[in-house]
């Protein structure tokens, strides 16, 4: 069980190698910006309360979201097409969830208080 671990250590990390890519600071970018786009998250959430702009921390919470991603397109060579098609279905996927908890949230606001 051991070897097989060790095997597939080694296969991810030459991963990294033959792409351009350090797996290890795409983990720590994608583990590492889960709190800032959850702040971001509430941020939106706390501004439509007062009646304030959503566009900045939209535009935060975008940017946390994808970050990791975007180290992926600017530091990979090589990279394969369908690694591509992936992020960015994983992107898409990731950003209609994520409308759909905004909305929650917000419709929770918007709701009355007596419900």
């Amino acid at each position: 069980m051991v070897e097989l671990f060790e095997t597939i250590k080694i296969w991810f990390l030459g991963l990294g190698e033959n792409y351009g890519v350090n797996p290890i600071i795409f983990g720590s970018i994608y583990v590492g910006a889960i709190p800032f786009f959850t702040i971001s998250i509430a941020w939106i959430v706390r501004n439509y309360k007062k009646g304030k702009s959503i566009i900045l921390p939209s535009l935060s919470a975008t940017l946390f979201f994808i970050s990791s991603y975007l180290y992926l397109i600017i530091a990979g060579r090589n990279v394969p097409i369908w690694v591509y098609v992936i992020v960015v279905a994983m992107v898409g996927v990731g950003a209609y969830s994520t409308i759909k908890k905004v909305r929650g949230k917000i419709e929770h606001v918007d709701a009355p208080a007596d419900e």
